[in-house]
């Protein structure tokens, strides 16, 4: 003798409700993946199509109560900001930090600035840029 099939026959009255739910969790997650994607790609462009002044440390030379640094300063025309520079003493303190401010049209700006220390430096950190 054989058993009953508990089964509904396949294709015969419409998708199970498992199925339905299992499609709604996909076209949710697309969707919730693909916002995620746009606001990580807003995000992106953000900060690499705003971030108008970079600048790097070429050089520096230290003294007992100061640090001359050099800096490469790469800005948009007309865009002015400021540059944080820091030194640090052998043992890790901080020793000095000041803003040092460029405007003007140049696009490029090579200078030489002098940071005041506490004690002598012995590092020339650019801690960052920024306009305003």
């Amino acid at each position: 003798m054989s058993t009953a099939s508990t089964r509904l026959p396949e294709g015969r009255y419409g998708r199970s409700s498992d199925e339905r739910a299992d499609r709604t969790l996909k076209v949710a997650g697309a969707v919730l993946g693909a916002a995620l994607l746009a606001l990580l790609g807003f995000f992106a462009w953000h900060y690499v199509a705003q971030n108008e002044i970079s600048a790097q440390v070429i050089t520096f030379d230290a003294s007992d109560n100061a640090v001359k640094i050099h800096l490469e300063v790469h800005k948009d025309s007309g865009a002015d900001g400021y540059c944080t520079v820091r030194s640090q003493a052998a043992n890790g303190s901080e020793v000095g930090r000041a803003d040092f401010r460029f405007s003007g049209s140049d696009t490029r700006i090579d200078k030489v600035v002098t940071l005041r220390t506490t004690s002598r430096g012995t590092t020339a950190e650019l801690l960052g840029c920024h306009t305003g």
